[in-house]
């Protein structure tokens, strides 16, 4: 007769339910990022703070990307995300503009081209911080 021993409950989801908590952290740093943005464009909006995509593309864009990770910060400490995971999440949203300002700078892209390149950059960057640390995406 064979024995069998108790599963250890750990208090960590695992297998598919693991990867759906996952998932579902990773929508709503989408929706932070857009409630960041979404707000702060509304505050900016109100103090006469505006730039444009065309004219002033670099500005346009960094506040912007300060708006996103305010709202993903904001949401991250909540949940109860230590800094580094929060900074590099941030991060994800200024490091497209690392190659591509020197493009905007001699002419090859226009402003709104950075903001289309660094918006489809950002999402898989943002995947790729999580799976950095994703015991920690998917145990939150």
């Amino acid at each position: 007769m064979t024995q069998t021993t108790p599963a250890r409950h750990t208090g960590h989801p695992s297998g598919p339910r693991r990867w759906r908590r996952f998932a579902l952290h990773y929508l709503e740093m989408v929706v932070a990022m857009f409630a960041g943005m979404f707000a702060l464009g509304l505050l900016w909006s109100a103090l006469g703070i505006e730039f444009s995509h065309t004219r002033d593309p670099e500005l346009a864009y960094l506040l912007m990307a300060f708006d996103m990770s305010a709202g993903m910060a904001v949401w991250m400490r909540v949940r109860g995300h230590a800094w580094a995971a929060t900074l590099e999440m941030c991060a994800a949203m200024f490091v497209p503009v690392v190659p591509l300002f020197p493009l905007l700078w001699v002419g090859l892209i226009d402003g709104m081209t950075v903001m289309i390149l660094a918006h489809v950059a950002m999402f898989p960057l943002m995947l790729a911080a999580m799976l950095h640390r994703r015991d920690e995406y998917a145990h939150c």
